[in-house]
């Protein structure tokens, strides 16, 4: 602030000092060329009158050249102060004056969390803390960043490491506190905490896996290297290989299949109810969920619509599955023999490419560079750069671009190049995650969310932030189910679970007509989330 003042004063000096040079000068040279007196104070009058560029009221016209050249000269130097002078040195040094003080302090807050450097890997966090009603105090050494925070309501300090800004955010009364600057200021701010022995939680969200167990031996709790993360979690939606759709499949031998199938805007099921489609009396599927916009709606309500554009997920033998894509025209099942595509070859697409390369899946990665793994070099907005990439045969497009604007363009070209693929996206900022969906995104997840849930996990103990969804399919005893119809006890409305097949000595049988009744020898096959297994067994305690 001192300095602050310091620049201001010698500026109005400055501006002081040339006035009155203007001034004396003017008096001399009217004397001496034009022949006329001028009072010191007629001078300083042309001389402000010049130099703010609003006229004269006293000479106009001087006869002399080198009055001439004077004047002229004079009012450049106006012209340059008005326009360069005044609004690069005074008019910042006014408003730093006069404008709101950030503080530099926070000794009132008790039990907060403590976030070092704002920034996107933060924004879902902060959100989620102060939906638990837990307080935090950003410290961040921009100042402009530290405005725009203050004036969305938080709570801000704005200081630097060197000028010990921790000491004033009252760390010994702290939570925790979120190390998410680069990786060598998020050791500096570690190692300063324990030095000021803070002894609590200390959470670092690190760029390189590299520095994880370096972060650790500074005195860090826990280090997350989120893109990774966000890679895993891209992976694991592109195919069922990384994460299955539906754990626990394998004990059925092979006998029930689960399946994708998009519905397509011209398809007849569009827009029709899961009870107008009667899909399990006409087909022999099940349905057991639909993704839209990224949600993953389980169980599926009668009156839940079929939306243009969805993905049902479909249990039922091969048979049946085939015969409903075959029957319902733009109800295409999502299974190709072409590659997973992923644009962009940064740290979260070479993780993408060998989380699915691991698993035996076929990849082809898009940069516009050259470099690890990359496998085309071109521009993914390039059309024929998609083609060449073989997109419309892809089995799904991932877009590890880091550019959301980037993502958005490209979304919406793969989804006019090749309506049916399944694009899953990143996106730095939360906010685009619900433009991703509109412009057609099967899948989005920023790096926001997948901060916000590692470290929403670590402080609060429950995951806040879904990223996945799996379903289960579990093999339960017959008790309480017995000489009834499946449907008689309203096994979705009461438990969320969808009953898929159900075991007959060696047959398994998908279908169930309105005389079909559960024996006690039989096996039930029951799919859901892991909330309704659990209420399944509340409900009907198993042996």
């Amino acid at each position: 602030m001192f300095r602050s003042h310091q620049r201001f004063f010698i500026v109005v000096g400055v501006l002081i000092a040339l006035l009155l040079l203007l001034s004396l000068l003017y008096m001399f040279g009217m004397a001496v060329f034009e022949g006329k007196q001028r009072s010191f104070w007629q001078a300083l009058q042309w001389a402000a009158g010049t130099t703010s560029t609003t006229g004269y009221s006293l000479d106009t016209s001087w006869q002399h050249p080198v009055m001439v050249v004077f004047v002229v000269l004079a009012q450049f130097m106006g012209v340059t102060l008005i326009f360069m002078v005044l609004p690069l040195y005074l008019i910042p040094l006014l408003e730093e004056r006069f404008e709101t003080k950030l503080p530099n302090e926070a000794t009132q807050a008790r039990d907060h969390v403590v976030i070092f450097d704002y920034g996107p890997t933060v924004a879902t966090l902060i959100s989620e803390l102060e939906n638990a009603g837990i307080a935090t105090v950003i410290i961040d050494e921009d100042e402009s960043e530290a405005r725009h925070l203050l004036a969305l309501g938080h709570q801000v300090i704005f200081g630097s490491l060197d000028e010990g800004v921790l000491a004033k955010a009252n760390l010994p009364q702290a939570r925790a506190l979120i190390a998410n600057g680069s990786d060598d200021r998020n050791a500096a701010t570690i190692l300063a905490a324990r030095q000021l022995g803070y002894a609590g939680e200390i959470l670092a969200l690190v760029e390189d896996p590299y520095h994880r167990q370096p972060m650790i031996l500074a005195g860090a709790t826990g280090a997350y290297t989120p893109r990774h993360v966000l890679g895993a979690a891209l992976a694991a939606r592109a195919s069922q290989k990384v994460s299955p759709t539906v754990s626990g499949i394998a004990h059925l031998g092979g006998k029930l299949q689960v399946a994708e199938v998009r519905i397509t805007r011209d398809s007849e099921l569009a827009g029709r109810t899961l009870a107008e489609a009667a899909l399990g009396r006409h087909a022999g599927v099940t349905v057991i969920g639909q993704w839209v916009g990224g949600r993953l709606i389980t169980p599926p309500a009668p009156e839940m619509r079929l939306e243009a554009g969805g993905i049902l997920i479909l249990a039922g033998n091969d048979e049946s599955i085939r015969n409903f894509t075959g029957a319902c025209a733009g109800a295409r099942r999502l299974c190709r023999d072409g590659p997973f595509v992923i644009a962009g070859g940064g740290e979260v697409g070479r993780k993408v490419a060998q989380l699915l390369t691991d698993c035996g899946e076929q990849t082809l990665l898009i940069d516009s560079r050259a470099g690890p793994r990359v496998d085309l070099v071109g521009n993914v907005l390039d059309t024929q750069v998609l083609e060449k990439a073989g997109v419309k045969n892809a089995q799904a497009v991932v877009l590890a671009l880091s550019a959301d604007a980037a993502a958005l363009f490209s979304t919406v070209i793969l989804k006019d190049l090749a309506p049916d693929v399944p694009v899953i996206a990143r996106v730095n900022i939360a906010e685009n995650v619900e433009r991703l969906y509109g412009a057609g995104a099967d899948f989005a997840l920023s790096i926001s969310q997948v901060s916000g849930q590692l470290l929403a996990l670590r402080l609060l103990g429950k995951e806040s932030v879904a990223v996945d969804h799996e379903l289960q399919v579990i093999k339960v005893s017959t008790r309480g189910l017995e000489s009834h119809h499946p449907k008689s006890h309203e096994l979705r409305e009461k438990t969320g679970c969808s009953m898929v097949a159900v075991g007959r000595g060696d047959d398994l049988l998908v279908e169930f007509g309105d005389d079909f009744t559960i024996r006690p020898d039989d096996a039930i096959y029951l799919c859901g989330s892991a909330s309704a297994v659990q209420n399944f067994y509340r409900l009907f305690p198993q042996h």
